[in-house]
């Protein structure tokens, strides 16, 4: 497929679009219309339809988009086919549940390696995911061709084990410590904040209740 410049927030719908499609097609739904994809996943029909059209014109008046034409493509886009290899750096309370979570299931990741300081469980295997000293990181990343790391350390320790994971070639990282991390713009960084996310969704409640008042 052509390389093509997508906005983050429709590089973000990807994955849902694919999602949604890989069970029609699995239910034998042939072809399916912004309209269904509006209702099942609950993201504006406008949208879908200019999300889509990045890929070509493949809808029809009347007749919707062929989910199989549709599933390809999203396949190529997302690399479905190719498996990424990810490291978990901190194999705390969130890292043992983010090890517990069936990622290649779902998507075409999985974590391969989990790195952390503490000599108890450097060595072990956690949740079929083998422990690296923190210390292996560069040569596990290379050896094993891991591309993406999730960061799962203290704030304060956030920094430094970025700077190891860039020295390392990692080219993307998703932060779900507190802390905003500096990196070369070459290196894509999610940050992932579920205190913020919360709050996020507490102001929100709180505000349509005061809207109801009025």
């Amino acid at each position: 497929m052509e390389k093509m410049k997508l906005s983050e927030a429709t590089t973000r719908r990807l994955p849902l679009y694919y999602r949604c499609l890989s069970e029609l097609s699995k239910k034998g739904e042939d072809k399916v219309s912004s309209a269904i994809l509006e209702d099942l996943l609950k993201i504006d029909a406008a949208t879908i339809r200019r999300d889509f059209s990045y890929f070509g014109q493949m809808g029809r008046r009347g007749y919707g988009y062929d989910v199989k034409t549709l599933l390809m493509l999203f396949n190529d886009a997302l690399k479905q086919d190719t498996t990424a290899n990810v490291a978990l750096i901190g194999v705390g309370n969130l890292g043992h549940a983010l090890l517990n979570f069936k990622f290649h299931q779902i998507g075409n990741a999985r974590i391969s390696a989990a790195f952390d300081v503490n000599q108890e469980i450097v060595g072990t295997v956690q949740s079929k995911v083998p422990v690296y000293d923190i210390s292996d990181i560069q040569e596990q990343i290379k050896e094993q061709d891991i591309t993406v790391a999730i960061l799962t350390v203290p704030a304060s320790a956030a920094q430094k084990m970025a700077d190891m994971l860039v020295k390392a070639g990692i080219h993307g990282i998703m932060n779900f410590t507190t802390e905003l991390i500096d990196v070369p713009s070459r290196v894509i960084v999610q940050n992932v904040d579920l205190s913020v996310e919360l709050q996020a969704l507490i102001y929100s409640i709180n505000h349509q209740n005061q809207d109801d008042l009025f």
